[in-house]
């Protein structure tokens, strides 16, 4: 399982990257509490949560990848699908990055749901 959680943090870690790079692009801002959000739950979470699985600490680990996979996306899911805003994929502006925040944004959630998965498997052990 260990394994599987460094697959789809990384996984999770690209895409964050792509993502990021579209909201530049398109010039999609956050507030301030969403960007630290975003930082430090979306970004530095994961990564934080695989440290301890790999360090040995196994149930921090997986409480921390479970949770802050599942923050992810519920922040995913609402800014990006269900509230109307520059951030939904609806509403974005034409361009050639259009098409790369709409495919991030469902990967996004793909990796967020199996990352959540991934630690709760990984707290039940």
């Amino acid at each position: 399982m260990k394994r599987w959680a460094a697959v789809v943090v990384l996984a999770h870690l690209v895409v964050y990257i792509i993502h990021g790079m579209a909201h530049s692009r398109l010039q999609i801002g956050l507030s301030v509490w969403g960007s630290i959000f975003v930082i430090g739950v979306i970004g530095i979470g994961p990564i934080a949560g695989l440290l301890l699985l790999w360090a040995g600490r196994v149930r921090s680990g997986a409480m921390t990848l479970a949770l802050t996979m599942a923050g992810s996306l519920l922040f995913g899911l609402w800014n990006h699908f269900v509230v109307s805003g520059p951030d939904h994929v609806a509403h974005l502006p034409e361009g050639p990055w259009k098409s790369t925040f709409q495919v991030t944004a469902v990967l996004l959630l793909i990796t967020e749901a199996v990352g959540t998965a991934v630690g709760v498997a990984l707290l039940r052990r």
